[in-house]
């Protein structure tokens, strides 16, 4: 098993795991697919922990762009909304990962600012 634990190597991969995984491994394991690759997970696993067991956040602002890793992890202060490929909205620290489940940590949709400056660069905005 891949150690998560910070390496003093130059070969450091750039993408850390936010989680590490320490007890409950011989659950049984299930593929999933964030942002198009395709990642492992196990059964009983929420979406935030399978995710934050492969990268440091689980989404990407909608407004500023910023990374987001989820808060309060019980549901409450809704920073880890996430979305499937094909457009509903899931909470990540609540939702059950499912096998073949796809989600993206990038809206398809750009960010309200660059909206609003692209408004505002067209004349449009009074």
């Amino acid at each position: 098993m891949p150690s998560n634990l910070p390496s003093s190597q130059a070969s450091q991969p750039a993408c850390e795991a936010q989680f590490v995984r320490v007890a409950e491994t011989r659950r049984d394991p299930l593929r999933f697919f964030v942002d198009g690759h395709e990642v492992c997970a196990l059964q009983g696993d929420t979406l935030l922990t399978a995710v934050l067991m492969h990268q440091r956040r689980v989404r990407d602002s909608e407004f500023s762009g910023a990374p987001r890793a989820g808060f309060c992890l019980i549901g409450a202060c809704q920073d880890c909304w996430m979305r499937t490929e094909d457009g509903k909205r899931v909470r990540a620290c609540s939702t059950l990962v499912t096998e073949g489940m796809r989600v993206l940590t990038r809206s398809r949709i750009a960010p309200l600012q660059s909206a609003s400056a692209e408004l505002a660069a067209s004349g449009d905005a009074q």
